[in-house]
């Protein structure tokens, strides 16, 4: 419903544009290899197969190209602004009331940076800011196993999920602890805590700190 009613103001405001459906992260990196010279992809978080912000990075990794706004429900600042921090044109809070996420996505196609007050520049603290900008560093395959790592799955487990090798598996969560700037896995999963699509869920601590 939310899809349809975004989908329909958007072709009233925008009457020449073609405007594409998508139904999960798969039906929308199908849409844009489709459609490379898309003008703008606007995408919600919580869609099938995105895992948060890990889709985000996925898209921007595959299709570097194609201007990003995420339309979510979160209320995490701290995620709005990796999102940015990550390549994202804006962020647009899912509560806004339509006419303004219209303006927000105009505005965005002028170029500008599109952010709720609650998470510009000089309203985050200064380690939430550090800890996007870390987080955005990381790769697409790195944001994967960094949010499966966040739901306390061992690295076999990763490795099934993702269809590649626990070595590889175990090399990424090196890298992602280095990026990071800590020393072990319940650390990591600590810090993506603070970066959760939504604030106050428990996180899962592994049993031990497997690299």
């Amino acid at each position: 419903m939310v899809r349809e009613a975004l989908s329909l103001a958007l072709r009233n405001a925008f009457p020449d544009a073609v405007v594409t459906q998508a139904a999960s992260f798969e039906e929308a990196s199908a849409a844009i290899a489709a459609r490379p010279e898309t003008d703008l992809v606007v995408l919600d978080l919580d869609m099938p197969g995105m895992q948060g912000l890990a889709g985000v990075a996925a898209l921007r990794g595959l299709y570097p190209a194609a201007p990003l706004v995420i339309v979510s429900a979160t209320r995490n600042p701290a995620a709005m602004r990796q999102a940015v921090e990550m390549g994202a044109a804006g962020f647009i809070p899912k509560s806004a009331p339509m006419e303004q996420i219209v303006a927000s996505v105009r505005a965005a196609m002028r170029g500008e940076i599109i952010l709720p007050t609650g998470a510009g520049d000089g309203v985050l603290p200064s380690q939430d800011v550090d800890l996007a900008a870390r987080a955005a560093s990381l790769t697409p395959q790195q944001h994967r196993v960094f949010a499966l790592m966040a739901e306390g799955k061992p690295n076999k487990i990763i490795a099934y999920d993702m269809q590649i090798g626990e070595a590889t598996v175990k090399a990424h969560v090196t890298e992602i602890l280095r990026k990071m700037g800590v020393h072990s896995r319940s650390q990591a999963i600590v810090l993506a805590q603070r970066l959760a699509l939504e604030p106050g869920v428990t996180p899962v601590l592994p049993i031990s700190d497997e690299g």
